[in-house]
């Protein structure tokens, strides 16, 4: 039996969208938890800038590079 690409594309859509529906509600209980790490990952990102505002750093101090025009 040959089957069509149109064909198997509709007979195969039912479970394909059954299956992305499972992974969809399997990311939202999952939600959480990434919340959480990025609310750490913000939390380490505002710690390092306090700890890297109080460096006393000599006004002549070149940087790494230079932006020409």
């Amino acid at each position: 039996m040959k089957l069509t690409r149109r064909k198997l594309a509709s007979a195969l859509a039912p479970a394909l969208l059954a299956t992305r529906s499972a992974r969809t509600g399997a990311a939202q209980t999952a939600a959480p938890a990434a919340s959480e790490a990025l609310d750490g990952a913000r939390a380490r990102i505002k710690q390092n800038g306090e700890i890297l505002a109080r460096q006393t750093v000599p006004g002549d101090t070149e940087p790494a590079f230079q932006f020409k025009a």
